[in-house]
């Protein structure tokens, strides 16, 4: 087995034990994140009716054109989905790691949403 299918695997069974637990209601979603090597993406899922609510990504028109490391690009997909949630009259979300280490670009997205004003 390669490296590279051993480093995804290992994400998959930490994201399927995460989600055992994890489930988003319509009062309080779950949010969950996914990075690739260029974006990073982030939305409010509701669980119960299996839907997206709200969605934020590094790749949306508007974010394109702003430049910085990745960390910082993150920070601002952060806010982006905390004013939209806001706006939308969601406070309170699971945070959903999606399997990824709370490091680095997940945890800059995390503390600026909760700068933004989403709580969990």
């Amino acid at each position: 087995m390669a490296i590279k299918h051993r480093k995804e695997f290992r994400r998959f069974r930490i994201k399927h034990r995460v989600r055992k637990i994890i489930h988003g209601t319509p009062d309080r979603p779950r949010m969950t994140v996914f990075r690739s090597c260029k974006e990073i993406y982030v939305q409010l899922i509701d669980d119960q009716a299996g839907k997206t609510l709200l969605a934020a990504s590094s790749f949306e028109k508007s974010m394109k054109d702003t430049k910085g490391t990745k960390i910082e690009i993150a920070r601002m997909v952060g806010k982006v989905i905390a004013e939209k949630a806001v706006q939308a009259g969601i406070t309170n979300v699971v945070f959903d790691r999606n399997g990824y280490l709370y490091h680095g670009r997940v945890k800059s997205l995390a503390d600026a949403a909760r700068e933004g004003g989403l709580k969990f």
